[in-house]
């Protein structure tokens, strides 16, 4: 299969990731979203992995999928201490992350 493929896949799911970061307002959809960039960006990495032949390309997607876990970890903390504490869920709303 050419390269090609994976990457017109790559750049589809990037864009539906960055419009959903765009339009939606709930912070679990926005990290839906932003999930769905960071998985768009290591099939990018092993298809260029793969083309080249060597395994760095791999290496990277592996450190892009820890970031990726922490970010949930944090994101995940941040919105149930916001739901625990009765604040608005809603982004536009969210002013006490405001330091």
């Amino acid at each position: 299969m050419n390269i090609n493929w994976y990457l017109a896949v790559s750049a589809l799911v990037f864009c539906i990731g960055a419009a959903g970061v765009l339009v939606r307002r709930n912070p679990l959809v926005i990290l839906l979203c932003l999930e769905l960039m960071l998985n768009a960006a290591n099939l990018a990495l092993i298809a260029f992995s793969r083309m080249h032949g060597n395994g760095d390309g791999q290496v990277f997607a592996v450190i892009v999928m820890v970031v990726a876990a922490c970010e949930v970890c944090i994101g995940l903390g941040i919105v149930v201490a916001m739901y625990r504490r009765r604040l608005p869920i809603d982004v536009d709303e969210m002013r006490e992350l405001h330091g």
